[in-house]
């Protein structure tokens, strides 16, 4: 008996071996401190953002997973990285004061992206207007929008197909993917500027930016490899 005690302490797991999310055996404080260690660990450990579902299977039921990353994110302070909310979960991410020495340590990202302005544009597009029909992207900047284009920003990974419109030969519409979410810093679309703010302020219009009245016209003289450097 005490031979099993001990292996639930040193192990914070029963003895059978199923994973122990509730360490009712710990007093609240040390709990809470072993919750806080298991978050931050899979995270660390994760390739891409942990969502909340998967960090509810390592704590206890009761346990607020919002509470819990405060508490972490507390303790990072000062520290040359942070736990961020992207892509709809969290990432460790180094904080961007610290962007030029990681680049002449270890020189540009791989994952850095080269985006032609007519590129972010149509991104722009896409994010806010989503589902969005090439032909409506087409009315939108005045000048039909290129299925390259299109394939373009897919091969990046930051759109894919939508639901079909409801409109004569049901063309495939475009959204935006957790890989722009991530790619941008965004938690969720709800972080992108408030459209309807800049709407009611006048600027902007779904109506008029469809209609090609608002947004510039893209110009022969785009030039398509001049780009916008994104890196993470």
């Amino acid at each position: 008996m005490a031979e099993a005690a001990r292996a639930k302490r040193a192990t914070g797991r029963p003895s059978d071996g199923l994973f122990d999310r509730e360490l009712d055996h710990l007093p609240p404080e040390a709990r809470w401190r072993e919750w806080m260690h298991r978050v931050e660990a899979t995270i660390f450990a994760a390739s891409e953002p942990v969502g909340r579902e998967t960090l509810a299977r390592i704590v206890g039921k009761t346990c607020s997973i919002d509470l819990l990353i405060d508490d972490i994110r507390e303790e990072l302070r000062g520290r040359p990285y942070d736990l961020v909310a992207v892509a709809g979960g969290w990432k460790h991410l180094t904080r961007p004061a610290y962007a030029d020495a990681i680049r002449t340590a270890v020189g540009e990202s791989e994952r850095s992206v080269d985006l032609t302005q007519s590129e972010l544009l149509v991104l722009m597009c896409i994010a806010y207007f989503q589902p969005i029909t090439r032909a409506e992207l087409s009315s939108f900047f005045g000048k039909e929008i290129s299925r390259d284009l299109i394939g373009n920003l897919r091969s990046f990974g930051f759109i894919a197909s939508g639901p079909r419109a409801p409109q004569p030969g049901a063309p495939y519409t475009y959204v935006t993917t957790q890989a722009f979410l991530l790619e941008f810093g965004l938690g969720t679309l709800r972080d992108l500027p408030d459209f309807e703010a800049l709407e009611d302020a006048g600027l902007l219009s779904k109506e008029k930016l469809l209609a090609g009245d608002i947004m510039p016209r893209f110009t022969d003289g785009d030039d398509p490899g001049a780009g916008t450097v994104i890196d993470e």
